[in-house]
């Protein structure tokens, strides 16, 4: 791709500095907010601002509000994008700074995964009753029915399954049902809820969402269930989740409309706070699969027009959850299984 003069000119000003380079190495690898660039960098808040504004005027980065945060990441389309990689390529991956930079963002990233982890390992026992704050269980595991049809399907894998609720809903539809997790103790709580409904066509195992180790195009339906919202990589989940789909298949996302409550960050370790239908469309169109309208199921009820409640509720009351569904149209290689 060409640019013009004065672009490349206004993108090398804004990367031909230090920091800013760091901060461009650090966005290729990770979705991040000011302060955890701040945290990295060892520099203050404002400083760091300064540089996302430079860079991100320059096209190079990407700018993202979220309730009261903000993110940023190295550009996903357009000359932003092109330039950016081109520049990246240029760098010693061995560069004792950098090197230190990506350690310092690994140590970030294990911070999160400790912090989640520890969550669900406090709340397994009672996740039902934590789903039950944002809006009727009946109204979504209705819409999520209809929205993945009537099967049979031929195999089902339900990532981030937590206490395994979708494997139990949709599970008695499919020949063979597989749920991944990396929490021992969700595991735990799924066994036993399938085991007591009986379905030994189903199972459970530890799992990463970023990385399954299964192979492409291995089920025809793929479910991720209230899951991107804990994740630093959404985009990356969804690629995951895409590259299981076989042809004729079909991915649902169930998830919120982006929203303010920033409660929910400290009280139940959500890092986004919703989604819009735009972004989730990019990211299952630029996988491969064709989207379908999304179905939304807003609040209702006392607790839905009363601020009062949302607040005693930690922020969980009165959200909208959407339901995303795409298709795989095009058939595809498969691997071995």
């Amino acid at each position: 791709m060409s640019l013009g003069a004065q672009t490349v000119v206004e993108m090398l000003r804004a990367a031909g500095e230090p920091t800013r380079l760091r901060i461009l190495t650090l966005l290729a690898r990770d979705e991040l907010a000011v302060m955890e660039l701040g945290q990295i960098l060892d520099q203050s808040q404002p400083r760091v601002s300064r540089h996302l504004k430079l860079l991100t005027e320059a096209g190079l980065v990407e700018r993202f509000p979220d309730g009261a945060w903000v993110f940023y990441r190295v550009a996903t389309t357009g000359t932003g994008a092109s330039a950016a990689t081109r520049l990246l390529s240029l760098l010693d991956p061995q560069d004792p700074t950098l090197l230190r930079d990506l350690e310092r963002l690994e140590t970030v990233r294990r911070t999160r995964l400790a912090e989640a982890a520890a969550y669900f390992a406090r709340n397994a026992a009672h996740w039902d009753q934590i789903r039950s704050l944002y809006v009727s269980e009946v109204d979504v595991e209705r819409a999520i029915e209809g929205a993945a049809g009537p099967g049979p399907f031929r195999r089902l894998i339900d990532l981030g399954t937590g206490a395994g609720r979708m494997l139990t809903l949709l599970g008695p539809r499919a020949e063979h049902a597989l749920g991944l997790d990396l929490s021992h103790q969700m595991l735990n709580v799924a066994r036993n809820h399938l085991a007591e409904a009986g379905l030994d066509r189903v199972e459970v195992r530890h799992g990463d969402i970023f990385a399954t180790g299964l192979s492409d195009g291995c089920a025809d339906l793929v479910v991720v269930h209230r899951v991107l919202h804990f994740l630093s990589e959404p985009a990356a989940a969804v690629a995951e989740a895409a590259r299981l789909v076989a042809p004729g298949g079909r991915l649902l996302i169930a998830d919120f409309a982006p929203h303010t409550h920033e409660a929910l960050r400290q009280a139940h370790q959500h890092r986004r706070l919703g989604f819009s239908d735009e972004e989730i469309a990019r990211w299952m169109e630029a996988a491969g699969l064709t989207c379908e309208p999304p179905v939304a199921l807003p609040p209702h009820g006392p607790a839905a027009d009363n601020d009062a409640d949302i607040d005693r509720a930690d922020g969980a009351a009165g959200l909208t959850v959407k339901i995303w569904r795409a298709v795989r149209t095009v058939a595809r290689n498969r691997s071995a299984a």
